[in-house]
């Protein structure tokens, strides 16, 4: 009897952080079963950077960008190549992570080509569908086709019962981006910016509801941040994306305690956290990764699918306003009482062993025993 197939698709850097450790799990019982990584390269040279720190590369890739590609002309491409490689296959199992395009599309073909798919860091919901655009509309979407739910929290798990979810498919295994950041965090030296004694600022910002008018008013709040406190760094980790670029780079370029880099490897990012102070992200991963080390987020954004690192004040929920990035970013960095009050409270984001979970109850699924982990929470 052959092994059976099981798709692990990818098409973004945050898709590829979360999904490796899921991977490498599965190659940990490769006599039981073949793990495929397919990729639809939604992200290209990021994508492949971010598997090197685990040493993953795909089996597929369908390399489906073009300049300037709408959102219909993605997901038309990787539809049509992803089912190319299903019917190549014929996989047993088809695993989706999060909220992508790619995410979408494997829902949709998993449905079409009625193939069992799981969906990873399921149950992350905002109050609106178009916001996050468009990523609320695909996660909701590969709700509907899931055959396993697998939260992060036990948030998500409530929201995806409030939408009548089969609960004996729903299984709380944590989130793998913990997975992800324990294995990278264990790698090589601290090499960011020895030469300085005064504190880092790390900040990212990069989705499109912020394009434009938000991502001004928050490169300005960082730049009076760094002009109020002259130990700090700012630290920007710049998204490939020209139209970011060509926000930012104006406002922050002529500085000499900002600096503009390049989106470091996976490792040397997680690095980049650990070193910092403070963090200013709109970044979903990066508000569950942060905690991990002690480090507070304010996170750029008017609304957030990740409520439980608010709730237990590893994350502050800011938006865009340039006045209010700064009031809080101000609070923390002149207020130690305040900045030791997030810096220790506690991760709601898991354990780092979610990807063991889910590596359980796929392989389960299929009629395939493998060693038990509890389920997180």
């Amino acid at each position: 009897m052959s092994k059976p197939v099981i798709f692990c698709v990818i098409g973004t850097r945050p898709e590829a952080i979360k999904v490796a450790p899921v991977m490498l799990e599965f190659l940990k019982f490769s006599e039981v079963c073949t793990p495929m990584l397919i990729s639809t390269g939604q992200h290209k040279e990021i994508l492949y950077q971010s598997l090197a720190t685990f040493g993953l590369k795909p089996n597929e890739d369908l390399e489906i960008m073009q300049h300037g590609s709408s959102l219909a002309q993605v997901t038309c491409r990787a539809l049509d190549g992803l089912d190319n490689l299903v019917q190549k296959y014929q996989p047993a199992y088809i695993l989706g992570q999060g909220d992508t395009t790619t995410t979408l599309v494997a829902a949709m073909d998993a449905f079409y080509r009625n193939v069992p798919f799981g969906h990873i860091e399921a149950g992350l919901r905002t109050d609106t569908v178009r916001n996050p655009f468009p990523e609320e509309y695909n996660r909701r979407v590969a709700s509907v086709t899931a055959d396993l739910h697998f939260p992060p929290t036990t948030w998500s798990r409530d929201n995806l019962l409030h939408e009548h979810h089969d609960p004996s498919k729903i299984f709380v295994t944590g989130n793998t981006g913990i997975d992800a950041v324990v294995l990278a965090a264990n790698q090589g030296e601290q090499p960011w910016f020895p030469e300085h004694t005064g504190r880092v600022v790390l900040m990212t910002t990069h989705r499109r509801e912020n394009w434009g008018e938000p991502q001004k008013n928050i490169a300005t709040a960082a730049l009076a941040l760094v002009n109020k406190f002259p130990d700090v760094l700012l630290v920007t980790a710049m998204h490939p994306n020209p139209t970011v670029r060509e926000t930012l780079i104006p406002i922050l370029g002529n500085h000499d305690r900002i600096k503009l880099i390049e989106p470091p490897e996976y490792e040397l990012f997680v690095k980049l956290m650990q070193r910092s102070t403070l963090i200013l992200s709109d970044s979903g991963g990066v508000q569950e990764e942060a905690p991990a080390f002690g480090i507070p987020v304010l996170v750029l954004r008017d609304t957030t699918e990740r409520p439980e690192g608010v709730t237990a004040g590893t994350a502050k929920l800011v938006g865009t306003n340039t006045d209010r990035i700064i009031e809080e970013g101000t609070t923390l960095l002149g207020d130690p009482a305040a900045y030791k009050a997030m810096a220790n409270a506690v991760s709601p984001y898991g354990d780092g062993k979610a990807s063991e979970r889910i590596r359980y109850l796929v392989l389960k699924s299929l009629g395939i025993e493998t060693p038990e982990v509890p389920m997180w929470n």
